[in-house]
């Protein structure tokens, strides 16, 4: 397959965690507009607008309602979810943030961002991921940080998190690569969400932060919907364990 082509998502189905707003919202109607049924997963009372709108595309496959900080609704959901349909593409997007000096960080705040910045991802990329293999064909898309890289500035669990992710996608990349499934990342830099809104409202730490970013301005979640196709996509299929920075040019600065 070649040309445009390659990133048609015509036929297969996909899987978004987080995709109420922000990032995963995105993600999830750049994936359906690229021609994915997509499934979204989240808290109950949080999807019915995305659920709509993929909905009235046509694109919905079904809503997850299940918290990604428990291993044992992660498990009943997958099982629920793999009983009715196969799934093509797996995004992990959920993600927490606790912000707060790292002496002064309670073991809770770590335990939550931990839960669910990595432990799920692992679940959902092993529950998901074995069919799979099995196939010999699937994309795994994690979604990475800047701060996967760097050590960030009072958020340690969630630079652990991070840097943990993108290991998780170079470890699993090397298993499954050879088998047909390929597993990336997406590092977001500086965006517009809920989870930067503290950054945001700060205006001195809001404009250190433009300051150094070459593009000139932070990022909105629609900016990170071109790499996903494409990691999502047959066009992505030599690309195995890549942590792909979409940040303006923050880390080369």
């Amino acid at each position: 397959m070649t040309g445009t082509a390659a990133f048609s998502l015509e036929g297969r189905t996909a899987v978004v965690t987080g995709a109420r707003s922000g990032i995963g919202r995105a993600i999830a109607l750049g994936l359906a507009d690229a021609g994915a049924r997509v499934a979204i997963w989240g808290h109950a009372d949080n999807l019915t607008d995305t659920a709509g709108v993929l909905a009235a595309a046509g694109r919905l496959l079904r809503t997850v309602e299940a918290d990604l900080a428990d291993p044992a609704l992660i498990d009943r959901a997958c099982d629920e979810l793999l009983a009715e349909h196969r799934i093509d593409i797996l995004v992990n997007n959920a993600g927490i943030i606790r912000r707060g000096p790292a002496a002064d960080s309670p073991r809770r705040d770590w335990d939550d961002v931990l839960a669910v910045n990595l432990s799920a991802v692992f679940q959902l990329s092993q529950r998901l991921g074995r069919p799979m293999l099995e196939r010999g064909s699937g994309k795994v898309v994690n979604i990475a940080s800047v701060l996967s890289s760097q050590g960030g500035i009072n958020v340690v669990a969630y630079t652990a998190s991070k840097h943990a992710v993108a290991g998780i996608t170079r470890a699993l990349a090397n298993e499954w690569a050879g088998r047909g499934v390929q597993v990336n990342a997406i590092a977001p830099g500086y965006i517009r969400t809920d989870n930067t809104a503290a950054l945001q409202r700060d205006a001195q730490r809001y404009q250190a932060i433009l300051d150094r970013i070459p593009a000139g301005r932070w990022g909105d979640p629609a900016d990170l919907v071109g790499a996903a196709v494409f990691l999502a996509s047959s066009a992505s299929d030599y690309v195995n364990g890549h942590v792909l920075a979409v940040d303006g040019g923050w880390m080369g600065r």
